[in-house]
């Protein structure tokens, strides 16, 4: 699932969407036929929601007849960062990717050089995230060098304290974007990250919040971003020095991680600082971050057989359409995982 926080009627609501695409549902709508489903905002959502709400709305997925009434299109709504206020600073890994590190000490030796054996966490003050497409204050007189740092963020579902590596994944609500904006001026000068992170507008998050369930290998997605057409940043989260299980393991030792922790993962090699000369963020300048995955998604194969046994039940399902559409609800039933096994993976020659 994906939710998003949307501004409606000059109210803030909390939209889900159960495929990729341009369809979200509007969970005041669905919450009329399920109360339970009353979230206030976005955090509350991530603290309360439960497995069985998650099952009510994954049922909602297949009856196009309840959704009618909830249905909006992402495109003629105004999003906002699915997380508008945090509840706490957004956690931040720093050095996180080695090639990163190199332009970094190479930009300035001072603040970013040296030898590192434990991984850098840093907080970046956030008293309203930026929303996808809201253009980034410039600052002029202040800060002379705006950059940009595409990163995974991790949302924590529940909290955390003294975890291992290996339960650490379960904490997880689920993933988004972050634009890590950062005035390397003020970065370098005061010999420490806060301020050169933290001013307003430097925490562009979304579109969205993408369920944990939906990423079967967070270590492997690709990450990039562009500026203007250009790709500058091209890597992959196999990359990360300190891996996402065990950040959160390693922050909750000693501190408690509260439900809807967000936690930015570092950024690749590629930013305005690392390039020759330098080439920081102007105005009017656009940025693109895209992040995409190498395996299935969750339930992707029970969804398509589902699907398929509709279809010779004689149910007027079209392939074509409904993988066109990229809409999750315009497909069959989840089918149940009796009776389906993995076989083998193909691969294509050189991969």
């Amino acid at each position: 699932m994906r939710f998003y926080t949307a501004e409606i009627n000059n109210k803030e609501e909390i939209l889900v969407a159960f495929a990729e695409g341009n369809v979200a549902y509007r969970m005041s709508r669905l919450q009329k036929l399920v109360p339970a489903l009353n979230f206030a905002d976005m955090n509350d959502l991530i603290r309360n929601i439960t497995a069985e709400h998650k099952e009510k709305l994954a049922r909602f997925a297949a009856n196009s007849d309840v959704l009618s009434g909830a249905e909006v299109n992402l495109e003629e709504v105004k999003l906002c960062a699915p997380i508008v206020h945090p509840r706490q600073d957004v956690i931040c890994l720093g050095i996180n990717y080695f090639a990163h590190g190199v332009e970094a000490g190479h930009f300035s030796e001072e603040a970013f050089g040296g030898e590192r054996p434990y991984t850098i966490y840093f907080s970046k003050r956030v008293n309203k995230a930026t929303a996808t497409g809201e253009g980034i204050p410039a600052y002029e007189g202040l800060v002379d060098s705006l950059d940009y740092e595409v990163e995974l963020g991790v949302v924590l579902g529940k909290d955390a304290k003294n975890v291992t590596k290996e339960e650490a994944l379960d904490y997880v609500f689920g993933y988004t974007v972050i634009n890590d904006v950062s005035a390397r001026n003020l970065q370098t000068r005061h010999k420490q990250w806060y301020m050169g992170k933290s001013l307003d507008g430097f925490t562009p998050m979304g579109p969205c919040i993408v369920t944990a369930d939906e990423i079967a290998d967070v270590q492997n997605l690709d990450i990039k971003c562009t500026v203007n057409g250009e790709v500058r940043q091209d890597s992959n989260t196999k990359l990360m020095m300190q891996t996402v299980a065990g950040a959160i393991s390693e922050l909750s030792q000693g501190i408690t991680l509260q439900a809807g922790t967000i936690i930015a993962t570092g950024t690749p090699a590629g930013v305005g600082m690392g390039m020759k000369p330098p080439c920081f963020l102007k105005h009017g300048d656009e940025i693109i971050f895209e992040f995409s995955a190498r395996s299935f998604l969750h339930h992707m194969v029970r969804n398509i057989v589902g699907t398929l046994i509709e279809i010779g039940l004689g149910k007027p399902y079209d392939i074509d359409e409904i993988l066109a559409s990229k809409n999750r609800s315009a497909a069959g039933p989840t089918a149940p995982a009796d009776g389906l096994y993995f076989i083998r993976a193909d691969y294509a020659s050189g991969d």
